[in-house]
C-alpha cells in the first residue's frame, strides 16, 4: 500500500483526486493504520504504533473504522479486522526489526519508499545519527503531518519529508533532500510494489541499487500468483471489499510481475525470499495458510548489496 493493497478493463489505479488519503491507494494508507491500531492494543502486540488510530480517527473516510479488537463483532473471526489486521502486525514488527539491525550494522540513512502512514521515525529505538528519508505524494505527507503535529509528536531520528511521485524522477528529490547515494542505505518498499506496473517496478528497484552503496539493505513486499482475479472471492478480499469498499484487486497492477529479486542478485546483492507463515511460526502469531488463500502468493524478500 504506500506503505501502503477486481478486475477487468475496469481497473482502476486512483490515487485520490488531491494525491491524498481519501481515496484510491491512498485509502490503503488507513487500512493499514487501524492494523496497526488493533494490533498496538492486543495483549500480545508484535508491535506497538501510539499514533495509528489518530490517523484513523482524522480521515472521514475512516472515521468509525475500529482500532481494537473488541470493537469487532466476530472479534479474531473478522477475515478482515481479524486475520488480515494480524498479517499487517506481523509484516510491522518483521520490517522493523530487518531496519533496526541495518541501523545496529551501521547503516545511517533510512528510505521509506511509498511511506504512507509510517511512523518508524518515532516510534523505533534509532541510534544517534539515523535519518529517515519519506517518499510519498504531497497530500499523503501533508495529512500526516498534520494529524502527527496536533498530537506534538517528536521523531526519534532526523526525519525527511520528501514530497515526489515513485513514477516520477523521486531520486533527484532524495538527493536534494540530503540522501548520500555514497554511503550505505537500507531501504524498505512496504506493500508497494503490487501496485506499480511491471516496468515500474524495474524502474524503482534499477534506481535503488543505483543509489546504493556497498552494505545497503532493502526489503520489499512481493506477490508471486500468476492469476490474482482467482482469489477475487477469498475471505479476505471479500471482506475488504464489503465492510469498508475498497477493493484491492482494482488497485493492483495485474499485468506481469517482474523478478526483481533475481534481477538484484544479478547486480550485486544477496536476496532471500520468505513467506509470511514462516515468521508466524518464529513469532507465535499470525495468519497461516488457509484454502483460497489471498496470501498464498505474498513474499517478503530481504537483500544486501554486497559489491558495488
Amino acid at each position: 500500500m504506500t506503505e501502503t493493497a477486481g478486475g477487468g478493463p475496469e481497473r482502476r489505479t486512483d490515487r485520490g483526486a488531491d494525491g491524498g488519503v481519501d481515496g484510491g491507494v491512498g485509502l490503503t494508507a488507513l487500512l493499514v493504520a487501524a492494523a496497526r491500531a488493533i494490533e498496538t492494543h492486543r495483549h500480545d502486540s508484535l508491535a506497538r504504533d501510539v499514533h495509528a488510530e489518530h490517523f484513523v480517527r482524522a480521515a472521514p473516510a475512516s472515521a468509525d473504522w475500529p482500532v481494537r479488537i473488541q470493537q469487532v463483532p466476530d472479534g479474531d473471526g473478522n477475515p478482515l479486522w481479524g486475520r488480515f489486521a494480524r498479517y499487517f502486525g506481523l509484516r510491522t514488527r518483521v520490517l522493523d526489526d530487518f531496519l533496526l539491525r541495518s541501523a545496529r550494522a551501521g547503516v545511517r540513512q533510512v528510505v521509506l519508499l511509498g511511506a504512507g502512514l509510517d511512523t518508524r521515525a518515532f516510534r523505533l529505538d534509532w541510534p544517534p545519527g539515523c535519518v529517515v528519508f519519506e517518499i510519498d505524494r504531497a497530500g499523503v505527507l501533508a495529512f500526516k503531518h498534520r494529524v502527527l503535529a496536533g498530537l506534538s509528536a517528536a521523531p526519534g531520528a532526523t526525519r525527511v519529508a520528501v514530497p515526489a511521485d515513485l513514477r516520477s524522477d523521486w531520486a533527484a528529490a532524495l538527493t536534494g533532500a540530503g540522501f548520500d547515494p555514497a554511503a550505505p542505505s537500507a531501504w524498505l518498499a512496504e506493500g508497494l510494489l503490487f501496485y506499480l506496473p511491471g516496468p515500474a517496478e524495474t524502474a524503482l528497484v534499477e534506481t535503488v541499487d543505483r543509489l546504493s552503496a556497498e552494505g545497503s539493505a532493502l526489503a520489499f513486499e512481493a506477490k508471486l500468483e500468476k492469476d490474482l482475479l482467482a482469489y477475487r472471492d477469498s475471505a479476505i478480499y471479500t471482506a475488504t471489499r464489503e465492510q469498508i469498499g475498497i477493493d484491492l484487486l482494482r488497485l493492483f497492477d495485474l499485468g506481469p510481475r517482474p523478478d526483481s529479486a533475481g534481477a538484484l542478485t544479478e547486480r550485486g546483492w544477496s536476496a532471500s525470499m520468505r513467506t509470511p507463515f514462516d515468521f508466524t511460526l518464529r513469532h507465535g502469531r499470525g495468519p497461516l495458510p488457509e484454502p483460497n488463500d489471498a496470501l498464498e502468493g505474498n513474499r517478503w524478500v530481504f537483500a544486501h548489496k554486497v559489491r558495488a
